[in-house]
């Protein structure tokens, strides 16, 4: 099944609080939320037993997004030892807080061969998923599919690095992936392209163990520009729904649209008249 939720605290909720957020998106009718420490992990262990207790209460499934500050391609090592530790907290706090899945943009190109940036990202989240295994921190660790070309984290890169470490799995952003190729992906032939090509490379569970991220996008040639709401974007999302309806996918489905709670109902009651 296919879970619909929130990135970060709705709008309509009164107290701003992870807490009171998890309570509104359960009034709301949604089933998810995605725990935002984009401005840094900010969230302690004792509030994140309590997020964890609210959430299993009110039957939410939560994940988390990393802070937008890493970069693990970073030429200094100061940076690059912050993002891993930026990994590793975002983990560390959504495991204990009940989440089932982090996820984060991995880096930059910095104008190096892409096969060369490959290699050190995948050593540097070697390193970060070492750690969170020794800890016994059970989490999936999916990096983003990025929004600009100069962004790693394409699909081909992400699901080999799936392939290649234990724990990893990609977040399919489907409007980063439509706004990194300037327009193209907005299709269901693409779409069908881009799900079998996941199931290939990493087998039908893939398919049923999804965590997606869904707005609408204003791009450029130089890719993504900043995120729309769906009914004020290009993004054909009613074919989109009908290809996940066909390759029968389930997870977690996070709406990233600047009206976050608006569109994540609009899916959630899209997808089930499909």
């Amino acid at each position: 099944m296919l879970l619909f939720g929130t990135a970060g605290v709705p709008l309509s909720t009164k107290k701003r609080s992870t807490i009171e957020g998890v309570k509104r998106v359960r009034e709301l009718g949604l089933d998810a939320m995605e725990i935002e420490f984009v401005r840094g992990v900010k969230m302690g262990k004792e509030m994140a037993e309590e997020v964890r207790k609210v959430a299993e209460e009110n039957k939410v499934a939560l994940t988390a997004h990393g802070p937008y500050y890493i970069n693990l391609n970073s030429k200094e090592k100061a940076k690059v030892e912050k993002s891993k530790l930026n990994i590793y907290q975002t983990a560390v706090i959504a495991y204990i807080a009940g989440g089932t899945s982090i996820t984060f943009h991995s880096g930059y190109y910095m104008d190096m061969k892409k096969e060369k940036v490959y290699e050190i990202v995948k050593e540097n989240l070697k390193d970060v998923l070492k750690r969170l295994e020794e800890e016994g921190v059970k989490i999936w660790v999916r990096p983003e599919l990025t929004g600009k070309p100069t962004q790693f984290g394409d699909l081909d890169e992400l699901i080999r690095l799936s392939q290649e470490l234990e724990g990893v799995l990609p977040c399919i952003d489907f409007a980063h992936l439509h706004a990194r190729y300037n327009g193209k992906y907005n299709s269901i032939e693409e779409w069908r392209e881009v799900l079998s090509k996941l199931e290939k490379g990493l087998g039908r569970e893939v398919l049923k163990n999804m965590h997606i991220h869904m707005s609408g996008i204003n791009y450029s040639e130089k890719g993504e520009r900043n995120h729309l709401n769906l009914e004020d974007s290009d993004l054909r999302y009613k074919d989109l729904l009908k290809v996940w309806k066909e390759f029968k996918i389930e997870g977690i489905v996070i709406s990233e649209s600047p009206n976050i709670e608006g569109d994540a109902l609009l899916l959630k009651e899209t997808f089930k008249r499909t």
